[in-house]
């Protein structure tokens, strides 16, 4: 459903199409979630559905529930974050946060910041506010972080990271014709030819 929010510098306030004067934001349920989530769910789980959306104590701070529940294969979590190449909505921010769902089920919440005062921010329906992205624990794991090197300066680049840097910088701006989205192709071909079978 289509909802607002604004934080008045002390408060969080809500409404929506049915609610439309402000309300003090607590802790919500989602319109008449909790009934249904009761009526399907075993006896030892009723009265513990999900909240919509909640004030936390930290000002202007709000968890948005998703509507998920997710669970993913063994060695895979859920990167979540604001939507990728989508211009970012002013007056609130998107927390960024790894869930490890091969192992931890439960519903999906976010955390969003509200950043300016007495200005409404709206959520619509249309209009996607977070994104969650399957990641491989072995991304973000301490092997992967600590398995790196670095160099003091550019006198310390070997040759071939030389011939590596003209291939991806010079060459593609000193051609005559240069194809648009030569790097997209590129990669495109190169992942597809990884899934090709040989032999």
């Amino acid at each position: 459903m289509n909802f607002s929010l604004k934080w008045d510098g002390t408060r969080i306030l809500w409404r929506w199409a049915e609610q439309p004067d402000w309300e003090p934001l607590q802790t919500l349920q989602f319109p008449d979630f909790r009934t249904h989530f009761d009526s399907v769910a075993p006896k030892n789980v009723q009265e513990f559905s999900p909240p919509f959306i909640i004030a936390l104590r930290e000002p202007g701070i709000v968890q948005i529930w998703t509507g998920l529940v997710a669970k993913t294969r063994p060695g895979v979590g859920l990167l979540l974050r604001g939507p990728i190449n989508v211009p970012r909505v002013q007056h609130y921010e998107v927390f960024e946060g790894i869930i490890e769902t091969d192992h931890w089920f439960g519903p999906v919440f976010n955390n969003f910041r509200l950043t300016k005062t007495d200005t409404p921010v709206e959520f619509l329906t249309e209009e996607p506010f977070l994104q969650a992205i399957p990641l491989p624990c072995e991304a973000y794991g301490e092997s992967t972080f600590n398995n790196y090197q670095m160099v003091a300066g550019l006198n310390d680049l070997r040759p071939d990271e030389w011939d590596a840097y003209h291939h991806t910088v010079v060459r593609p701006n000193t051609q005559e014709v240069r194809p648009r989205g030569q790097y997209a192709v590129v990669t495109r071909r190169r992942r597809k030819d990884s899934r090709t079978p040989t032999g």
